[in-house]
């Protein structure tokens, strides 16, 4: 099927020709009509199948021109970087076409933003808390929202975005139509679901845990972190095909420990992202990576989601991660647009239950490869990897069966009675009762 097959109209063939695209993805070609016919649809793809032009293609089919300032469709994704991609994707698909549309997200001057919004937008593209912010302040008209798309929704939860996204639920026009996609539909993302959708249509497509066929999967056992460090550097620096590659690493001090031990011989060749870097820096960052200027990025799991960066030659999992669907999102970053991809995974000792689980998931075993004969292996640990001695000058606790508590028997020089003091109390009750006697 091509997307000529498709209900869609010349100016959008046109831009998707120019993008490079003719064949929908099997997500694309389920979801097109149900969304086409104003259904609920609850879409459930895991990453790389193509599900943001599931829900962009047939919102951008059906619109129509308005004067009207305020927007119709409100899409809410999780981060800002998302909110930027979105942004990107739409502009590109309505290259021929006339809409109008913006993206509003935290981090900025919200300002600027009002002035976006006041100006008039036919599609929205937001992170839930800017949304509210803009909302509440009454620069944000929603009355006017006829299509609402909640895009890596079981991220947004993980984040903690749920009641932001309650609360945007329950601002919303009550006659819309809702489209959720998410990787995953867990207990609490149905529930969501139950209280805000009208009959959804569910759409699935590459069950999640199913690997993509087209990635390449291989692993390494390596002892610790320095090791890790070692293969790293000899992998960059002696396969060619390693042109542009995403490094996961699942801690913002143990991505910073990397790039500060690497960032000075691939100087220029390498940059990070990790959600303590500031707002600017990670959308450069991630630009330049995107153009090609940087052949590697390592990143925190902030990158495993939703974004799209084209021509992803290899995943490297320095760190195993400790969720399974994480491992999924990862290598989900190459092996786009029906390319090949390659994922490669440094697995330790202990992170060895952390593969088997992930090879659970998936139902098929990670190929393991042996380490290079070149590769220095490292006797030094990272705090992390170390062991805490046990304290000096431990002693077992004693047994406390046959305790009597705290209290002991006097010894004998305290066990005599001061006399004298009796005698003295005595004479001064002999006083009081003659007193007394005296008064009556």
């Amino acid at each position: 099927m091509t997307f000529e097959d498709l209900n869609i109209n010349k100016p959008l063939l046109n831009a998707l020709s120019d993008m490079g695209y003719y064949h929908p993805t099997p997500i694309q070609r389920d979801a097109f009509s149900v969304i086409m016919s104003g259904r609920d649809v609850v879409g459930v793809a895991q990453t790389g199948t193509g599900k943001t032009f599931a829900f962009l293609l047939p919102l951008i089919r059906q619109h129509k021109f308005t004067k009207d300032k305020a927007p119709r469709t409100l899409i809410v994704v999780p981060t800002r970087e998302l909110v930027v991609q979105m942004v990107g994707e739409i502009e590109k698909l309505t290259t021929y076409i006339n809409i109008r549309v913006g993206g509003v997200y935290g981090g900025t001057n919200m300002n600027t933003q009002k002035i976006i919004v006041l100006e008039g937008l036919d599609i929205l593209v937001a992170t839930p808390g800017r949304l509210l912010d803009l909302a509440y302040t009454g620069a944000l008209k929603l009355r006017s929202i006829k299509k609402l798309v909640i895009d890596e929704v079981d991220e947004m939860l993980n984040l903690g975005f749920r009641p932001q996204l309650k609360n945007i639920l329950d601002v919303l026009p009550a006659k819309r139509q809702n489209l959720l996609f998410s990787a995953t539909l867990s207990e609490e993302v149905s529930d969501l679901v139950a209280d805000f959708f009208d009959g959804p249509v569910k759409i699935e497509v590459a069950p999640h845990g199913t690997p993509l066929e087209k990635i390449i999967q291989s692993g390494y056992a390596v002892p610790n972190f320095y090791t890790k460090v070692n293969l790293l550097k000899h992998l960059l620096n002696t396969d060619e095909s390693l042109s542009k590659v995403l490094i996961f690493i699942d801690t913002k001090k143990k991505a910073d420990r990397l790039f500060d031990l690497i960032g000075e011989e691939f100087k220029e060749k390498i940059g990070i992202i990790h959600s303590n870097k500031s707002q600017n820096y990670r959308l450069n960052t991630v630009e330049r990576f995107h153009n090609g200027d940087y052949q590697a990025l390592i990143s925190t799991d902030i990158m495993a989601r939703g974004l799209d960066i084209s021509d992803v030659s290899h995943v490297i999992n320095f760190d195993t991660p400790e969720v399974p669907t994480n491992y999924i999102h990862r290598i989900g970053r190459t092996g786009r647009a029906e390319k090949a991809g390659h994922s490669i995974t440094f697995i330790t000792e202990a992170e060895q239950p952390n593969q088997e689980a992930i090879e659970a998931l998936m139902n098929m075993e990670i190929p393991m490869l042996p380490l290079p004969d070149s590769i220095e292996i490292s006797t030094d640990l990272i705090p992390e990897e170390r062991i805490e001695p046990a304290q000096k000058n431990y002693l077992p606790s004693p047994d406390m069966s046959q305790s009597k508590g705290a209290f002991h028997e006097k010894k004998l020089k305290n066990t005599k009675v001061n006399r004298a003091n009796e005698k003295r109390m005595a004479r001064r009750k002999e006083k009081q009762k003659a007193r007394r006697k005296k008064r009556k």
